[in-house]
């Protein structure tokens, strides 16, 4: 196929890359051998090496080995961004495990789902978070709980011990790190091409599906990102990682308060979202701060305004590469050059050895001219291998070799791509991807409303927030607040609508379906 994003690439950036054979623990090992002294993570002021962080990882796969952990076991990591979540990773990847990202913000009942979904066997959480694994630990086929809080990775004490919850046994992260201090950690054959790791995602469906990301994908998505910052120097930049791990975009980006840790640390990179760097540039202290370190930032999960990239590059004198990419796919696949010939509002270029075209909407298969709305699809060996247990879901989605993602886009003369929809009626929150019907099953369980319909609506600050629309049942009264207080209590926070609007009834086609584009178009008209 032709490629004429080829010719926009920065000087530097090849076409095609080699991709190690390795699985992904590797990469923290090459850390480790080449920069020990060197800081990988900074942590509530604590310092820590790879050397340090090495040895914790290899302790924690022998701990874990010793409690019984196998290859091929999923191991739930539900925790914000701290060491523990990135000693635990690379641990269970090396004994041949899979990690499941869980959002720590989830209620029992999405807990429950993604436990259950995903056959995880272990879980490491916050201390604080036990009641809500107790609660759902029935449903789930977990044999061990693992337990920390935030100071574990910068204090020395003596491992707790925890009584267990019914008949599974739980431990604290010092205890099982303690128990590997004691055993070599096991050689265990692991294969590039089995799954690394079960992203949950809504896919083009709304229906959470864990994606299965191999270690060859992760391993490829990090190549290709390496290789797009070509001013970058290996052992010397240092990376801000304010977007959660359990995000697929901050794992693979940004693993290996923002404007104190940019004034403190100074970052040179900053991977984020839009959210954050509106809030940046809004702070009304923030020229009080030095943030002239950022040199590059990448910016994806929705669209950048024109005037808020303006606004942070005047600020700190970098650059900000707008991209796109989603769980399917590892997740980066297009970007803006840096320091190249950007399209402020695309999302730039395809990244090496990644293949994109537009389809028509109707067959998915004829290939759309430059100019041409369509359904954008990628190939590339960040592709992931399909969906958990979800042979229709993946058939659907992965056709011919190509991902089809679902959304709809056009690519111009010159090989950059825009996305125009959304086929599907995903909202983005600050980054966060919202799924309406979740939402909406949530309002269908209130005894009090008949019909609902979410929405996403603009907001200058989140991207989108929810905007859900309630129809009582005869006789019943609410408030907008005690709905929302209904969300509340049965969805995470991000997803929890703020604006509720009470009808009488809901736009429908002719047979029964509710016109989401209706509604739509209604709240476009009022901001016009």
């Amino acid at each position: 196929m032709e490629r004429p994003w080829l010719a926009f690439y920065e000087k530097g950036i090849p076409p095609h890359l080699d991709y190690p054979n390795i699985p992904v623990y590797k990469i923290l090992e090459g850390a480790v051998r080449d920069f020990p002294k060197n800081e990988a993570v900074v942590f509530l002021g604590g310092k820590i090496s790879y050397a340090i962080l090495g040895k914790w990882a290899e302790g924690f796969a022998s701990g874990l080995s010793e409690l019984g952990f196998k290859k091929g076991e999923r191991m739930a990591l539900m925790l914000p961004n701290c060491p523990q979540y990135i000693v635990a990773y690379y641990a269970v990847l090396r004994l041949g495990g899979i990690v499941v990202n869980v959002n720590p913000m989830y209620v029992e009942r999405e807990l429950a789902f993604q436990l259950k979904d995903a056959g995880a066997e272990g879980i490491l959480t916050l201390k604080e978070i036990l009641p809500r694994v107790k609660a759902v630990q029935s449903q789930a086929p977990l044999k061990r709980i693992l337990l920390t809080d935030l100071l574990d990775s910068i204090r020395e004490t003596v491992p707790e011990k925890f009584a267990a919850s019914g008949d599974c046994p739980v431990y604290a992260y010092g205890e099982v790190l303690e128990i590997g201090q004691k055993v070599p950690p096991p050689f265990v054959e692991v294969d590039p091409e089995e799954t690394a790791l079960l992203q949950y995602t809504g896919g083009t469906t709304g229906v959470s599906k864990g994606a299965m990301l191999t270690h060859r994908n992760l391993v490829s998505d990090v190549v290709q990102c390496v290789a797009w910052n070509v001013d970058a120097v290996r052992g010397e930049e240092r990376m801000l990682a304010t977007i959660p791990f359990f995000h697929v975009y901050g794992m693979t980006v940004a693993m290996n308060e923002a404007l104190e840790a940019i004034n403190t640390h100074r970052p040179t990179r900053f991977p984020g979202v839009p959210t954050m760097y509106i809030a940046i540039n809004n702070h009304p202290r923030v020229r009080e701060y030095n943030i002239s370190s950022i040199k590059v930032c990448s910016s994806g999960s929705a669209p950048m305004p024109v005037e808020a990239l303006k606004k942070f590059e005047e600020l700190t004198g970098g650059k900000i590469s707008e991209g796109y990419g989603l769980t399917e796919a590892s997740p980066v696949t297009h970007a803006n050059p840096f320091f190249g010939k950007r399209k402020i509002g695309s999302i730039g270029l395809p990244r090496p050895d990644t293949d994109s075209r537009i389809v028509d909407l109707e067959t998915g298969e004829e290939e759309l001219s430059p100019g041409k709305e369509g359904e954008l699809c990628i190939r590339g060996p960040q592709v992931m291998r399909g969906y958990w247990n979800r042979p229709e879901e993946t058939r659907r989605t992965l056709r011919n070799g190509w991902l089809y993602t679902g959304d709809i886009a056009r690519m111009d003369e010159e090989g950059y791509f825009f996305i125009v929809d959304r086929k599907k009626d995903m909202i983005i929150c600050g980054g966060y991807n919202v799924y309406p019907r979740e939402i909406e099953e949530v309002l269908y369980q209130n005894p009090k409303v008949q019909e609902a319909c979410a929405l996403g609506v603009p907001d200058p600050y989140r991207g989108e927030t929810v905007k859900v629309f309630v129809v009582l049942k005869e006789g019943q009264t609410a408030t907008g607040e005690e709905i929302i207080e209904y969300c509340r209590a049965n969805l995470a926070r991000y997803k929890v609508p703020t604006l509720v609007e009470f009808r009488k009834e809901l736009p429908r086609s002719h047979v029964g379906k509710v016109l989401r584009k209706i509604l739509r178009e209604e709240e476009n008209q009022k901001k016009a």
